[in-house]
C-alpha cells in the first residue's frame, strides 16, 4: 500500500513509473542513464522518503562532490514552487532533528537521511544502510561505491545508480553489469524518449552547446546530455586520445612482468588526502607494463609498506623503486623527518622524481601511454582515473580553465605523471635480496640516469 507523505503532492511522470514501480516493489538495485533535466533525483528523494517511512533505517545521497550535494540537493529550490526540494520531500513535521551543516536530518520514527560527496564518502553517519542514491554515478569516485556496497548488502539494503555517462568509464561497465545481471533495473532514456522536452527546445540546447563548445565538440556534448551517448569522451579530459586508443588496441589484458626483473612503484603521497600508487616494469621490448593500483586515505605509511610488501610476496614480484613527488623530502612538521626518510627507514626504496612543469609531466603521460599495457586490475580507480583527469569549462571565458578539476582523479592521475617521468630510468638489473622483518626486500638500486636516491 502507498504511504503518501503530509503536503505531497509529488507523483512520477509517465517516463519515470518503470524505475519508480521496481523500486516501490522492493527492488534492491537500479541503474537509471538517463538524459539532463529528466528528473532522476526527483524520483529517487520521493522513494527515499517513502522508504523511510516504512523500514527505520539509515539513508544516503551521495554525489560526486560534497559541496555539489549541497548545491545539487539539500539547497536546492523547486523552481515550480519556490520551496526547497529537502523540505518538499521531509516535511518538517516529520523530522525530529536537523543539522544543516551536515546535510543530516532525522525523522521521528529514527530513520536518518543525510547528503555525502564521494569525495568524503567514509563520513557518512551511521555504520550500515537501508538505501543509497549514487547521483551522477559517473563523476563519483568508483571507490564510494566499494565503502558502502558490504553495508547495504549487510543490511539487505537497496541501491540506486543514476548518472547522464561521461565516456565509457565505470558508469559504462556498471551499465553493461546492470543489463546482464539478474535482479537489476536498467534503463536508458534520451531526450526522445522521455518526451521531457520539446523539439524546440532541443533545437536551442544544441545551438546552445555549439556556441560554448564549438560546432563538433557541442554536438558531442549535446549528445551525451541528452541523448545518453557513451561514446562522447569528456570535456575537457587531458588523455582523451591516448586512452581511447587503449581500449581500442585491446591493451588493458592480463599481463605478467618478466621473472627476477624489479616492479617499480609510483606514489602521489597525499597529506590528509588520498595516496595512490602504481606498479609498473618497463620492457626490455619498450612496452610499459601497468600492473595494479592502489588508492587510499587516513592511514599511515606502514599501512602502504604492508600491502606494498604483501602483493610483491605474494605475485612474486621483485621489489623495485618508489618513485616519489620531489616535494617528498621536505620536512614533516612534528617528526623532523622527511617523508622519504619516514619511507626508507621502513624497507621501501623512495627516489625522487625530477621537478618538472605540470605541462611537461601531462606530456610525458602523453608519450608513454601509447606503450602501455594495463592489467585488468587497474581499472577501477586507476585506468577510470586517467579517462576523467579534466581541466574544468569556464563559462564566463569561453575556454578551459588552466588548471585541472581536483576531485578523485586527481590523486592516480598525479601518481601516473610522476610514473611516466620515471619508468625510463628505473634499474632493471636483478639484486638477490636480504631479509628485512620477515620480507624478502632488494637494497636500493640506482637508477640509470635522472632522479635522486635517498
Amino acid at each position: 500500500m502507498e504511504i503518501r507523505l503530509p503536503h505531497n503532492e509529488w507523483w512520477p511522470r509517465p517516463h519515470q513509473m518503470p524505475l519508480w514501480t521496481y523500486l516501490r516493489e522492493g527492488g534492491k538495485r537500479a541503474m537509471a542513464v538517463w538524459h539532463r533535466r529528466a528528473g532522476k533525483d526527483e524520483v529517487l528523494l520521493h522513494h527515499t522518503a517513502m522508504a523511510m517511512m516504512e523500514r527505520p533505517g539509515n539513508y544516503w545521497t551521495c554525489l560526486p562532490e560534497y559541496n555539489q550535494a549541497r548545491k545539487a540537493i539539500w539547497s536546492a529550490v523547486n523552481p515550480h514552487t519556490g520551496q526547497r526540494r529537502i523540505d518538499e520531500v521531509f516535511p518538517q513535521e516529520l523530522r525530529a532533528n536537523t543539522d544543516d551543516g551536515k546535510m543530516f536530518l532525522r525523522l521521528h520514527n529514527g530513520s536518518t537521511y543525510q547528503c555525502v560527496g564521494s569525495d568524503t564518502y567514509n563520513s557518512a553517519v551511521g555504520s550500515s544502510a537501508a538505501g543509497l542514491t549514487m547521483s551522477e554515478y559517473a563523476l563519483s569516485n568508483p571507490s564510494a561505491w566499494a565503502y558502502f556496497k558490504p553495508m547495504i548488502e549487510e543490511n539487505n539494503g537497496w541501491a540506486a545508480f543514476i548518472t547522464t555517462p561521461r565516456g565509457r568509464n565505470h558508469a559504462f561497465e556498471m551499465a553493461k553489469y546492470a543489463q546482464q545481471t539478474k535482479g537489476w533495473f536498467y534503463e536508458l532514456l534520451t531526450a526522445r524518449d522521455t518526451d521531457a522536452l520539446t523539439e524546440q527546445q532541443m533545437e536551442e540546447a544544441l545551438a546552445e552547446y555549439r556556441a560554448l563548445y564549438g560546432h563538433d565538440m557541442g554536438e558531442g556534448q549535446f549528445r551525451q546530455e541528452y541523448f545518453c551517448d557513451f561514446q562522447t569522451q569528456l570535456l575537457g579530459s587531458f588523455y582523451t586520445h591516448e586512452m581511447l586508443q587503449v581500449r581500442n588496441e585491446g591493451r588493458i589484458m592480463e599481463c605478467e612482468p618478466i621473472e627476477g626483473e624489479y616492479v617499480h612503484r609510483a606514489w602521489d603521497l597525499g597529506v590528509g588526502d588520498d595516496t595512490s600508487i602504481w606498479w609498473f616494469q618497463a620492457q626490455p621490448s619498450g612496452q610499459l607494463l601497468i600492473l595494479d593500483h592502489y588508492a587510499a586515505s587516513g592511514v599511515g605509511v606502514e599501512h602502504y609498506r604492508d600491502l606494498i610488501f604483501e602483493r610483491d610476496s605474494e605475485r612474486g614480484w621483485k621489489h623495485g623503486n618508489d618513485f616519489v613527488p620531489h616535494d617528498a623530502k621536505v620536512k614533516e612538521f612534528g617528526t623532523g623527518r622527511t617523508r622519504v626518510e619516514t619511507m626508507a627507514s621502513m624497507g621501501l626504496r623512495p627516489v625522487l622524481v625530477p621537478q618538472a612543469s605540470l605541462d611537461d609531466g601531462i606530456n610525458a603521460v602523453r608519450r608513454s601511454l601509447p606503450l602501455c599495457i594495463f592489467h585488468p586490475r587497474t581499472e577501477h580507480g586507476g585506468i577510470e582515473a586517467l579517462e576523467q583527469y579534466r581541466r574544468e569549462w569556464d563559462d564566463e571565458r569561453k575556454c578551459f580553465k588552466p588548471n585541472a578539476v581536483h576531485d578523485w582523479t586527481s590523486h592516480p592521475a598525479d601518481a601516473f605523471r610522476y610514473l611516466a617521468q620515471s619508468w625510463r630510468s628505473a634499474p632493471r638489473r636483478e639484486v638477490k635480496p636480504p631479509k628485512l622483518e620477515g620480507w624478502h626486500i632488494p637494497p636500493p638500486q640506482p637508477p640509470k640516469r635522472g632522479g635522486i636516491v635517498l
